[in-house]
C-alpha cells in the first residue's frame, strides 16, 4: 500500500500554521524549529519560504489585515459611515487574533495588505474633501483607536473578588468584581462609544473645512 503524501509546504500553509499558533500560545511560541514541527517538515525546507522568524511574523500579520473589509471605501458610503463600518470590521480582525497586534502596531511597513488598508482609508478621506495632511492625522488616530481597543478588555482587567475592592481603598469599586462576567457587552459598548465620540468630533471639523472652502 503506498504511503499517504504529506501536504505540500506553501507560504500559504506557513503562514496559516504560524498564525494558529500565535493565536494559541503568543509571539514567543514561534520560532522555525517549532513551526517546522508543526508543519511535520524539516527546519531548512522553511528557508525556501521565509529567510527569519520576523519575514514569518509580518506574514501573518499581513494575513490579519486581509481580513479587514474596505468595501465601505468602494460603495459610495458618507465618509463617517464608511470610517465606522471600517473601524468595526478592523476591531473584529485584531479581536480574533489578538496576539499578533504588537507586529500590525509597528505600522505596515512593507506589507501588502496592510498598505492597501491605509491606501484606502487614505484616498477615501481625501476624496471627501479632507486636506490631505488631515486625512493622514485621521488614519493614524483611527488605527490608534482600533488596535488599543484590541490589545485588551478593560472590563477583563478586573477581578471577579469583591474583597479585592474594600470601600475603605475604593470607594467607587463596589461593583468592579462584577465586571469580568459583563466583559463583552462591556467593551463593545465603549468601543461604540469611544468610536462615536471621535466621530463627532471630525464631522465638526469637516464642517469648519468646508466653511472655510
Amino acid at each position: 500500500m503506498a504511503r499517504p503524501r504529506k501536504p505540500l509546504l506553501s507560504t500559504d500553509r506557513i503562514v496559516e500554521t504560524a498564525r494558529d499558533l500565535v493565536d494559541r500560545e503568543g509571539l514567543a511560541a514561534v520560532s522555525t524549529r517549532r513551526l517546522a514541527a508543526e508543519l511535520g517538515v524539516s527546519g531548512p525546507s522553511l528557508y525556501n519560504h521565509f529567510r527569519t522568524k520576523d519575514e514569518i511574523l509580518e506574514a501573518v500579520a499581513d494575513s490579519v489585515s486581509a481580513l479587514v473589509d474596505l468595501s465601505m471605501f468602494e460603495d459610495g458610503r458618507a465618509w463617517r459611515t464608511a470610517l465606522h463600518d471600517w473601524a468595526v470590521s478592523y476591531r473584529t480582525a485584531l479581536r480574533a487574533h489578538p496576539n499578533i497586534v504588537p507586529v500590525l502596531a509597528r505600522g505596515p511597513g512593507r506589507r501588502p495588505a496592510a498598505l492597501r488598508v491605509a491606501d484606502a482609508a487614505y484616498g477615501a478621506m481625501v476624496d471627501a474633501g479632507w486636506p490631505p495632511a488631515q486625512a493622514t492625522s485621521i488614519g493614524a488616530l483611527m488605527r490608534y483607536f482600533i488596535m488599543g481597543s484590541a490589545l485588551g478588555s478593560f472590563a477583563g482587567g478586573f477581578v471577579d473578588d469583591a474583597s479585592a475592592y474594600d470601600p475603605a481603598d475604593y470607594p467607587h469599586l463596589g461593583q468592579a468584581h462584577l465586571l469580568a462576567e459583563q466583559q463583552e457587552k462591556i467593551d463593545e459598548r465603549a468601543f461604540e462609544t469611544g468610536l462615536t465620540a471621535l466621530l463627532d468630533g471630525l464631522a465638526q471639523q469637516y464642517e469648519l473645512i468646508r466653511q472655510d472652502a
